[in-house]
Parts: C-alpha cells; sequence; structure tokens
C-alpha cells in the first residue's frame, strides 16, 4: 500500500519537474535529445583505462543540474534501485585484471581497479544524463523530437503509451491491493498461494481497460498516431548552445584536459 503510493507520488513528481520553467526546461526537446545522445556515446566511447578523462566529463551534468534547479541528490535518490546494478558490472574487473598501472605510495592499482571505476562512472554518468533529459523534458515533446528524427510513429507510440498508463496501471494494483486487505485483515502484504490469481486478475483487468481505452482514443480521432504537443522552433540559443556543448565534448574525448591543465600549471 504504501509503497504504490509512494511509486504514484514519484510519478507525479517527474512530471512536475519536466513541467518546470529554467533555462535548460525551456531548450528546445531535440536540442537536449542530440546533447543527451551525444554525451552517453562520448562517456562510452573513453578507453577503460582513461579514468582522468571520463572524470571530467561529469561536469556536463552537474552544471546543468544546477541550471535546471534540479538537485543532483534528488537524481540518485530515484535511480537508487538502478545504480547498484549499474555499478555491481564491473566488480570482477579486479580479479581478472592483475596488471600493475599506478602506484600511489605503497599502495599498487591494478589494471582491474582502474576499469572497475572507469566502467562504473561510465555507468552514473550515462544515467545521470538520462535523468537530466525526462525531468526537464515532457515526454510529449520527447516524442515529438523522436519523430523530427524520423523515429517511426509505432515506436513514439509505444513509448508514449507506456509512460502514460504507467499510473494507470499502479491505480489497478493499489485497488486490487486494498480488495485484498480487506478480505484479509492483519495480514502483511500477499500470501505467495494467492500470487497466481492476484496477477490473472490484473491481467483481465489490464486488458478490459485497454480496451476501454482504445475505444475512447478512437472517438477522439486516433488513426495510429497521436497529434504530440506544439513544440515551438528551435531558436538560435539553443542551436549555438548545442553546438558549444557538442565542440566541449569533443575537446573532452580527444584531449586529456587534467593531464594538460597540469602540465600547464607547473610550467
Amino acid at each position: 500500500m504504501d509503497q504504490l503510493s509512494h511509486a504514484q507520488a514519484e510519478l507525479r513528481e517527474m512530471d512536475a519537474l519536466a513541467a518546470g520553467d529554467s533555462p535548460i526546461h525551456r531548450l528546445h526537446p531535440l536540442c537536449k535529445l542530440v546533447l543527451t545522445v551525444a554525451y552517453i556515446v562520448t562517456v562510452v566511447s573513453f578507453s577503460k583505462y582513461d579514468l582522468s578523462g571520463l572524470v571530467v566529463m561529469v561536469l556536463y551534468p552537474v552544471l546543468l543540474f544546477q541550471a535546471a534547479g534540479i538537485p543532483v541528490g534528488l537524481c540518485f535518490y530515484r535511480l537508487r534501485i538502478v545504480l547498484p546494478l549499474v555499478c555491481a558490472v564491473g566488480l570482477a574487473n579486479p580479479f581478472l585484471d592483475h596488471t600493475p598501472l599506478l602506484q600511489l605510495g605503497t599502495v599498487t592499482v591494478t589494471g582491474g581497479v582502474l576499469s572497475m571505476v572507469t566502467l562504473m562512472l561510465k555507468g552514473v554518468f550515462s544515467l545521470m544524463a538520462s535523468f537530466l533529459l525526462v525531468a526537464t523534458t515532457s515526454m510529449d515533446s520527447l516524442c515529438a523530437a523522436l519523430r523530427k528524427l524520423h523515429v517511426p510513429g509505432l515506436i513514439t507510440t509505444l513509448l508514449l503509451l507506456t509512460y502514460r498508463y504507467i499510473g494507470v496501471m499502479l491505480e489497478e494494483v493499489s485497488v486490487m491491493s486494498q480488495a485484498y486487505a480487506l478480505r484479509a485483515p492483519g495480514q502483511k502484504g500477499i500470501h505467495i498461494s494467492a500470487w497466481g490469481s492476484f496477477l490473472g486478475q490484473l491481467l483481465l483487468r489490464s486488458m478490459d481497460r485497454a480496451e476501454e481505452l482504445y475505444h475512447s482514443m478512437l472517438l477522439r480521432g486516433f488513426r495510429g498516431e497521436f497529434f504530440y504537443a506544439s513544440v515551438p522552433p528551435c531558436r538560435w540559443s539553443g542551436v549555438v548552445f548545442t553546438a558549444l556543448c557538442l565542440a566541449a565534448m569533443v575537446l573532452a574525448r580527444c584531449f586529456d584536459l587534467p593531464q594538460l591543465l597540469g602540465s600547464l600549471f607547473v610550467r
């Protein structure tokens, strides 16, 4: 009960975040989509031992979180379930790669440890950029941007419907959970013997609800594709901002900026 209500509240809060008003929110959704894809591709392209060059890439999500007025801690809280799974991907690297690469005092850093940290940072940075895109762009605007990139309408329609009706399914589960709790007072959760019938009833209720929603969509003129939210034309400020960010990503990828700045200060 409490978890379902909490999930519904978090879903509503994400919609509220996307409806905010900041320079990042007002940026054209196509620009934000291109920047997010380019950022993830750039982050993933770093070598598994290039930790110093990868660390610089944290500036993009952190600065844009500040410009959007969204706390970085909120991102980590919302991704609290996914982040451990992403970080667990590289846990086996220290046991597979014992090549010594760095010597920090009496501690020898092996290639496995360095590649593990690099892989974890790649996953964390990619999730931060993806969360920033969703938190500053409504799903309608995001689907409209995808259509401008000529993504098939079937894919964008499925994406939009899936996002919209997650809340509907949560409501159905909440109603069924309340009905079960009234029939089994004092019982914590749903007994394992009732899981099969519970899921079956959820499937039947979902099919009935989907049929009703589909008929209502047809009555409103649905013919296989939605008319997405009207997106204003991209301004020159958005184009310039996107070009500067892309140039900064290319610069960070081609040059080891921490090492380059360190050599300049040493001189």
